[in-house]
């Protein structure tokens, strides 16, 4: 089977499956995985994300195939539920008053 055919078959729930597994080294019937597993399922994740995520979390593959880190800013935001904020120009400096600090 090529790598399209089983892309193109893997859905959003098997994706979910794959990677826990390979987050938490266990089948969902708690079955430890293989290294060989491991490796599979870890590269079938890879993939599926380079192609379907468009919102990636912290070190994950975006869509496209690009690696993506975002800051602990960022994900504090993301997870209190903000919008991101605009980039601020690189030669603008932040200030603060003494008791901002």
């Amino acid at each position: 089977m090529d790598i399209e055919t089983v892309l193109n078959a893997m859905t959003p729930e098997v994706y979910q499956r794959l990677s826990t597994a390979v987050e938490i080294g266990k089948w969902p019937d708690g079955t430890l995985l293989t290294p060989v597993q491991r490796d599979s399922a870890m590269q079938a994740v890879m993939l599926y994300q380079s192609r379907h995520n468009a919102q990636a979390a912290h070190m994950t593959v975006e869509k496209g195939g690009e690696l993506k880190f975002k800051s602990k800013a960022e994900l504090k935001k993301e997870f209190a539920g903000e919008e991101p904020a605009a980039a601020v120009p690189a030669d603008d400096i932040a200030r603060f008053e003494h008791d901002q600090l």
